[in-house]
């Protein structure tokens, strides 16, 4: 009987125990990191980032589409190596010294906004050593390729600009501080609704026109024709601006802009090419 006894004891003792057993601890439950925002990061170390001015500045409507297309070899080769000497991020946050950008406080350098793959923006740097060019565009291919062309041609008055080129023009330029203005081909936005988001508009060429030295000129190269009837019509009403032409229409293609390879197809396809060229008064 003392031994049943004790047994049965030991049983309680032990179905007690099980009972009163602390519970393990339960594992903490972490959140998944969030995702990576790709777009945001620089697809080339050391070279241009997708967003430059990030939330610097207020949004509005854009007159491009951030574009970063597919990148050979060679064209981010020349991104990783060449960037952090002749490019630049247009993020809004410091004026430029424009002369000590291209090496030397006397050269007359001119803006160029969009500039494709770089081909005519190259040929314009060769033929005039003596002008800077500052080739704006958000084009990743187009970049490397007009760095690799600056670099294979020699062409150090060529300077590569990654961005907004509206931000570049109010925050990051001096008043009076170019020689000139080159807008070849901007995206005509043909439907109706995207009238609005044309660059060449009465506010930008306002714009413009405090960033010009008086007698810089002001080109534009369209082969939209309802296009560039509304660029005539802009620059024509705004009083910064004389036309070059006597007759205050379109001028013919100067020698200086090179046709392109783009230009030519559309020419072969029937279409017009208008050039209009404007000087900036002293007004």
């Amino acid at each position: 009987m003392p031994e049943n006894h004790t047994a049965e004891n030991h049983t309680a003792e032990n179905h007690t125990a099980e009972h009163h057993t602390a519970p393990e601890p339960r594992a903490e439950r972490t959140l998944p990191p969030p995702p990576r925002d790709r777009r945001a990061e620089p697809m080339f170390p050391g070279g241009p980032v997708a967003d430059p001015a990030g939330s610097h500045h207020e949004r509005r409507i854009r007159s491009f589409r951030p574009r970063r297309g597919r990148v050979t070899p060679g064209q981010g080769e020349a991104l990783r190596r060449l960037w952090g000497q002749w490019g630049l991020d247009i993020d809004g946050l410091s004026r430029i010294d424009l002369g000590e950008l291209f090496g030397g406080p006397d050269l007359p350098v001119v803006l160029e906004i969009g500039f494709g793959m770089g081909e005519a923006t190259a040929q314009m740097a060769a033929a005039d050593p003596g002008t800077g060019i500052l080739a704006a565009d958000v084009h990743t291919p187009g970049q490397g390729n007009l760095l690799a062309l600056a670099e294979r041609k020699d062409l150090s008055n060529i300077r590569v600009a990654n961005g907004d080129a509206i931000i570049l023009l109010r925050e990051m330029l001096e008043p009076a501080s170019l020689a000139g203005l080159r807008v070849y081909f901007p995206d005509p936005w043909p439907k109706k609704r995207h009238h609005k988001r044309r660059l060449i508009q009465p506010e930008f060429i306002a714009l413009a026109a405090t960033r010009l030295r008086p007698g810089a000129l002001l080109h534009c190269a369209t082969d939209w024709e309802p296009y560039a009837e509304q660029m005539l019509e802009v620059l024509t009403a705004d009083p910064h601006f004389e036309n070059t032409q006597p007759d205050g229409g379109y001028s013919p293609r100067p020698a200086f802009r090179p046709l392109t390879k783009f230009e030519g197809q559309g020419l072969e396809k029937g279409h017009v090419v208008h050039d209009l060229i404007f000087r900036r008064n002293d007004t």
